[in-house]
């Protein structure tokens, strides 16, 4: 068996003792499992991909924000034009007297949530930050550490103002008309889900709003749609005893046999196969 796939702090960062860096990923290309001596913030800007965060997948895409601990195992699979920025730290290296742990999700142990979503504005936002600290991280004094480390604390703190989470709340009314289709789609894994009604409800074109999601994800919202679907069931499928049909049925499919004929062409395995394959390598 192959030795696991360790990122090494030296590899990544300018200098010995440096706290804060940024990685980009233009694009951001498959990537095998892998963990950290280091921490990091994954924001995805544009295209989509299958993030498997510790065993767990994830259909990413444009305003996915996550919180990776050095001890995580994540990888990066099916890839379509996937832009992303990470933003890699050592918490042991943080010297600016700020309460960390509750600004940045997994600091102090235990159970977290490591996937949130971010509107367009706290896009916009972060995004600002994220450019200035990838410049001030390029140098080696002892200001501009200290500076990228201020620039630090406050993306982490712009990301707790703006994040939230798909289950539990809605983007704020300013935010944009795609940030509110994300989330209802996210909430609709159970459900069918129309688009006249939606854009009746928002006063928007349905063809103007197809358009836009396209070029933000690289998909259409069916695919986006099902994707998210057949990743709640590869979910399910390893972490609980649920019968395949009832999984189905949880996964927004009516007809299991359409669930299986779909599961199988998106993964190359029948449900019943992935969730032996998982079990097998769990």
């Amino acid at each position: 068996m192959a030795a696991p796939l360790i990122l090494r702090k030296n590899d990544f960062f300018a200098w010995p003792g440096q706290p804060v860096a940024v990685a980009d990923r233009y694009p951001q290309n498959v990537f095998a499992e892998h963990s950290h001596e280091f921490w990091e913030l994954v924001l995805v800007w544009r295209g989509n991909g299958l993030h498997v965060l510790n065993d767990r997948p994830y259909r990413i895409t444009r305003g996915d924000l996550f919180y990776i601990r050095a001890e995580d195992r994540h990888s990066y699979a099916s890839v379509n034009d996937l832009v992303l920025q990470n933003v890699i730290y050592c918490p042991e290296r943080l010297r600016l007297n700020l309460d960390w742990h509750s600004l940045i999700p997994g600091l102090n142990g235990g159970p977290f949530q490591p996937w949130w979503r971010l509107g367009s504005a706290g896009m916009t936002q972060a995004r600002a930050i994220i450019s200035q600290l990838e410049q001030e991280s390029h140098k080696q004094d002892a200001l501009s550490a200290t500076l990228a480390e201020t620039l630090f604390a406050q993306l982490a703190i712009t990301l707790k103002r703006a994040r939230y989470a798909t289950d539990t709340a809605s983007p704020d009314e300013p935010e944009a008309l795609l940030d509110k289709l994300i989330t209802a789609l996210a909430r609709s894994l159970e459900k069918p889900f129309v688009l006249e009604p939606f854009c009746a409800r928002h006063q928007c074109s349905e063809r103007t709003l197809r358009q836009q999601f396209r070029t933000q994800t690289g998909m259409t919202i069916n695919q986006y749609l099902r994707q998210l679907r057949i990743c709640h069931a590869q979910y399910l499928l390893r972490h609980s005893d649920l019968f395949i049909s009832e999984i189905a049925m949880r996964c927004g499919f009516e007809d299991s046999n359409y669930f299986s004929v779909v599961f199988t062409r998106e993964t190359g395995m029948t449900p019943s196969q992935w969730r032996q394959s998982s079990h097998q390598a769990a």
